[in-house]
């Protein structure tokens, strides 16, 4: 098993959202590296930390897990679609998702600056000053010290 963290900005869809309908496709991402780890890395049962992003304390707020393997992001080839990408066809799809299944929220907000005053997670590319990707990766420790500090 391997484990990831998403962001998400929570008024544009939160742990909350998730809560409410039980599984959703992971759409919209716009990265070749993020794509990357969404095609051919995630794995279906594999355990997401749920970030919030773009609010008053981003941090990571509860957990998921992969529902799906990596399947062709079809808002790309929708005209109408938020995430159209005219350069994307559906015989090679540029862009890909998994669905996302809510576990639970955490009994709180386990935030960025927290993250950042622990040793044991210096090495996380999210505490790293310039990463902006929106899925990277969580080794099993940097996942057990979140998941102590809750």
């Amino acid at each position: 098993m391997q484990y990831w963290l998403m962001k998400s900005e929570p008024d544009v869809f939160g742990i909350d959202d998730l809560q409410k309908v039980g599984i959703e496709p992971w759409d919209g991402v716009r990265n070749y590296q993020a794509r990357n780890m969404l095609r051919d890395q995630m794995q279906i049962g594999d355990q997401v930390f749920f970030y919030h992003s773009n609010c008053d304390v981003p941090g990571i707020v509860g957990i998921a897990k992969i529902a799906t393997q990596g399947y062709p992001d079809d808002t790309a080839f929708n005209p109408e679609a938020k995430y159209f990408d005219p350069k994307s066809d559906p015989q090679n799809p540029r862009w890909y998702r998994v669905d996302v299944q809510f576990v639970r929220k955490l009994t709180r907000t386990i935030s960025l600056y927290e993250m950042r005053e622990h040793a044991a997670l210096q090495d996380m590319p999210l505490v790293r000053k310039g990463c902006r990707l929106s899925i990277m990766p969580v080794s099993a420790t940097e996942w057990q010290t979140i998941l102590d500090l809750e």
